[in-house]
């Protein structure tokens, strides 16, 4: 089942996918959530609802505008030197256990936002990742059942700051990957029915046409169910949680010499069959200034 959220007059809703049309869930069956957080609470008993509700569902007229794919998730995790190959051209080891991060949830945008480059960072790189949604929440959860916590899987953009992240004092993850629209989503949520291995996916991301990282799942040094067993020893996992599983090679403040994003450019991110997330880029202003102003 594919899934992606988009706004009507009356707010955001859901839609499922039917062949070529989509079908609105809420405005087809009025107690499947008009939201996706809502619906993945729900667990099979909204799966169930939603294939009745593809069947008899009439198809949305017209262009839709999608919203961010989970309304207002409580966590973004995110999973740093993921790839062993992305550590390497870091300057890194392949790390013994994951490192970990977090994005706001404020970061989120949908595929067709725009990614907007903040005016105290001259450094915005991309970072084409597997996002995993969770559905089932739970803490302690055993490896062999982490699975089973998934509900489904999306193309995500970790766009990173990198003068924030690297070279603010003490070193700012949380800020150089938390600015508004670091965390584009989409352009649907694909459950794992359609995506029976996670860890036999493409991974490719496209910069003005031109690819700049092109990698496999299966490089992951963490997998997906060692990542949920992990970090739910850390934190209780809650429905509509992300987690962007790491970045492979080729990202821009690694390549001789590098690249950064700037207004104007179209960056595209590619999993597997999960589709296509494309978001444009923009500045918060002309001059793209560095200073940080003074707090009066």
């Amino acid at each position: 089942m594919r899934l992606t959220s988009f706004y009507t007059d009356s707010g955001v809703r859901i839609a499922a996918q039917r062949g070529e049309e989509w079908i609105d869930l809420h405005a087809t069956e009025s107690t499947i959530p008009p939201t996706m957080k809502e619906f993945i609470e729900l667990g099979e008993t909204g799966l169930a609802k939603a294939s009745e509700a593809i069947n008899k569902g009439k198809p949305i007229a017209g262009p839709m505008r999608l919203a961010p794919l989970v309304n207002n998730p409580q966590k973004i995790i995110g999973v740093g030197l993921n790839y062993a190959d992305h550590a390497r051209e870091s300057g890194m080891e392949p790390p013994p256990e994951p490192v970990l991060f977090n994005k706001f949830p404020s970061s989120i945008c949908a595929d067709g936002d725009a990614i907007m480059v903040p005016r105290i960072s001259r450094e915005v790189d991309y970072e084409a990742e597997l996002v995993v949604v969770i559905g089932r929440g739970g803490r302690h959860i055993p490896r062999y059942e982490a699975m089973l916590h998934v509900a489904g899987y999306c193309c995500g953009n970790d766009v990173s700051a990198r003068d924030w992240q690297l070279r603010k004092p003490g070193g700012q993850w949380l800020m150089g990957k938390s600015f508004d629209t670091f965390a584009p989503c989409g352009p649907a949520l694909v459950t794992p029915e359609d995506v029976p291995d996670p860890s036999d996916l493409s991974v490719l991301l496209r910069l003005n046409g031109q690819v700049m990282q092109r990698s496999h799942t299966s490089q992951l040094i963490f997998p997906i169910d060692y990542l949920i067993s992990y970090l739910s020893r850390i934190c209780t996992l809650t429905p509509g949680d992300l987690i962007f599983t790491g970045t492979p090679p080729g990202v821009g403040f690694a390549r001789k010499p590098p690249v950064f994003l700037k207004k104007g450019d179209v960056v595209e991110v590619e999993v597997g069959n999960l589709g296509v997330l494309k978001n444009p880029v923009d500045a918060e202003n002309n001059d793209n200034r560095y200073a940080v102003p003074p707090i009066a």
